[in-house]
């Protein structure tokens, strides 16, 4: 199976991948807000251990898929200075997303209305919720299009299926993100219908970050550690500022610790597995 989808990739190569597979966790995303239709709420213990499932799943992700491969290529590329690029890149990507933070008005899971972030606005507490949720998804679809076109330039390290895997734990953290906005819309009085839209909405920018992703490693071969560990310190910075927070505000802090060590074993196995 593994061998069909790297040939298939091989084929219509890294920026059709990278749609295919982040179109993929987008439909995850959308088969999540569609739990919708079936409950009108979910149990709160299941929901913050699927919240620190989320989390583990991207610390994972940012070693194994990104930090790693990346201090990998810098040695090739920057021998003297291997450490400099990671390092400048992982910043960065933190940086990037601690500014949108500031700037786009959002508000995290579980939080009250008056806990809004961003810029002051009189917006609607389900649109900060899917703006907080859009926030989280631009890390994780740049993280699989840089996959998919590093292993494009067939550098050691970077491989199609590792890319695959990353899309696949992406895409099985990015099911319970889709019942996080579906689920409160439903019960703030929405019909079931708005609810799923405006869950499975969450991650569009998905496919269009993983695209953009895929297409900056056509391009720039050379600032491949510079992107991987870009994509690493983004996805770090929304675990550490926005999901772990979100799962430490009842008494099932426990269950989302075991969900977090769970969703990071599990992401490890797919990647060091297929990678």
């Amino acid at each position: 199976m593994i061998d069909y989808i790297e040939t298939l990739a091989t084929e219509i190569g890294p920026v059709k991948s990278a749609l295919l597979a982040t179109i993929f966790t987008w439909l995850m995303t959308a088969l999540g807000a569609s739990i919708v239709f079936l409950f009108k709420n979910v149990n709160r213990a299941f929901f913050d251990t699927m919240l620190g499932f989320t989390g583990g799943v991207m610390i994972a992700a940012s070693f194994w898929s990104l930090l790693n491969p990346s201090l990998n290529f810098a040695q090739d590329i920057y021998p003297t200075i291997p450490w400099f690029p990671v390092a400048v890149g992982f910043l960065v990507g933190g940086l990037f997303i601690f500014g949108l933070d500031k700037f786009l008005p959002h508000l995290h899971i579980n939080f009250k209305k008056t806990e809004t972030e961003g810029l002051p606005t009189t917006w609607h507490k389900s649109t900060l919720l899917l703006l907080a949720i859009t926030l989280h998804n631009i890390p994780e679809g740049l993280a699989i299009g840089i996959l998919f076109g590093a292993a494009a330039q067939g550098l050691d390290g970077t491989t199609v299926a590792a890319a695959v895997a990353l899309a696949i734990g992406i895409g099985v953290q990015n099911f319970p993100e889709g019942m996080a906005v579906s689920m409160p819309l439903r019960r703030n009085g929405a019909s079931r219908w708005k609810a799923f839209w405006y869950g499975q909405l969450s991650a569009i920018v998905e496919p269009i970050a993983g695209v953009l992703g895929a297409i900056s490693m056509i391009y720039m071969k050379n600032v491949l550690p510079f992107a991987l560990s870009f994509a690493a310190g983004a996805m770090i910075f929304v675990v550490v500022e926005e999901v772990i927070p979100e799962t430490q505000r009842d008494k099932y802090t426990d269950l989302a610790t075991l969900g977090f060590m769970v969703g990071f074993v599990v992401m490890m196995i797919l990647d060091v597995s297929f990678g």
